[in-house]
């Protein structure tokens, strides 16, 4: 695209340029100056500089500054932000970091990227995180976020974490609940579940220690980062797949759901014994009365078959459970010291509660010995009366 093009491309579609800035007085500037060469639709928050940023923001007088009193974290800087941009009629926001690692030039990526689009979409800079001087820490700090936003929302990119993005204002959740790093995380992932595509564009990265400055805190930014993904990985699953999976039925024919939901007729052998063993695992395992959620789950999640799996996991139907903790307290009994003399006992949860840790791991061994069984059963079989499914 021609710059002229990327200057028209931006007013039509209502596109700013979102600053957040935190005493990053070096490179400020720079990156304004660059932004400015393509709109001045730019919003800088100032986030509670305490070094000369005010003074820079005050010789553009072209551009929406909001200075906030004090730093409460780039997540909060990010939605204060937003908020703006809604209330001045924009419908997109391209956020870039002020440490000077993002081009400005790399904007015409992002506006071409939206144009080629036909629905809204949210994109974000996929760095060369392989290059000479990015540090270890933000490599493997990038790895870490992409294997998360996977397993979240089962969505593969190649960069979660860079701050060069697009956002579809009028998409994005409108409340969050983190206020610093993590919200990138966070926006990125809700929005994903509200079925909003998310990908990747090329953009070029700038690691300068002489002038770059990281607020990133190591163990607490980190810390906050992991507990937000336990929090999110629990919603995925109790919640986000569970309500994936009736939404497709809502929307399809019971026919088709049947065919490509529940049946997967094209599913190999090896994926259906998967799900055989995936079922008995679930069905044996200690996990009474989410047996039924954690199976449709985790079938959704690695895309294994629902009904096969949903079969298999009723090994634990009411009828069976006696039976079922007897042969787990007794492969549990040599691991344990004493003598429980549960055969000479009533068969029920009491038993269990008193012989807790003894039940807990033979309950493990057999969960797992007859997963192994009946998921090579399961596949030898239908290798054998359909082999051309291999």
């Amino acid at each position: 695209m021609t710059l002229p093009e990327v200057q028209s491309a931006i007013s039509e579609k209502k596109i700013c340029v979102l600053i957040p800035t935190y005493n990053n007085a070096k490179t400020l500037k720079r990156v304004i100056d660059g932004v400015l060469e393509y709109t001045e639709n730019i919003i800088v928050v100032n986030d509670g500089s305490t070094d000369s940023t005010q003074e820079i923001l005050s010789q553009y007088l072209h551009i929406t500054v909001i200075n906030l009193p004090e730093n409460k974290g780039k997540g909060n800087g990010l939605k204060i932000g937003f908020r703006k941009a809604k209330k001045l009629d924009y419908n997109y926001a391209i956020t870039i970091d002020s440490d000077g690692q993002h081009y400005p030039d790399d904007i015409p990526v992002f506006v071409e990227a939206l144009q080629s689009e036909k629905e809204d979409v949210l994109l974000i800079g996929n760095r060369n995180m392989s290059q000479d001087g990015i540090p270890k820490k933000s490599s493997f700090g990038n790895r870490f976020s992409n294997f998360w936003f996977w397993f979240e929302t089962g969505i593969k990119l190649e960069d979660t974490q860079s701050g060069y993005r697009l956002y579809p204002l009028h998409k994005i959740p409108k409340k969050y609940f983190t206020p610093k790093f993590e919200f990138e995380i966070e926006i990125i992932v809700r929005t994903a579940w509200r079925h909003i595509p998310v990908k990747n564009v090329p953009v070029k990265v700038l690691y300068d220690p002489a002038e770059r400055v990281s607020h990133f805190r190591p163990f607490k930014d980190f810390t906050r980062i992991s507990i937000l993904n336990t929090i999110l990985v629990t919603i995925t699953l109790v919640y986000i797949i569970p309500r994936n999976f009736v939404n497709n039925f809502k929307k399809k024919s019971f026919k088709r759901f049947i065919k490509e939901d529940v049946l997967e007729s094209d599913g190999t052998n090896r994926t259906k014994a998967f799900s055989v063993a995936l079922g008995v695992f679930i069905g044996f395992s200690p996990f009474w009365g989410f047996h039924t959620l954690l199976t449709i789950s985790l079938a959704v999640l690695f895309k294994l078959n629902k009904v096969l799996a949903f079969i298999a996991s009723n090994v634990s139907l009411p009828p069976f459970i006696p039976f079922i903790i007897v042969v787990s307290l007794f492969l549990g009994s040599p691991f344990v010291h004493g003598e429980s003399n549960f055969l000479s006992q009533e068969i029920n949860f009491d038993l269990v509660k008193n012989n807790l840790l003894q039940y807990l791991i033979g309950s493990a061994i057999l969960s797992v010995t007859m997963s192994v069984i009946c998921g090579i059963a399961t596949f030898l079989f239908l290798n054998k009366v359909s082999p051309e499914n291999n």
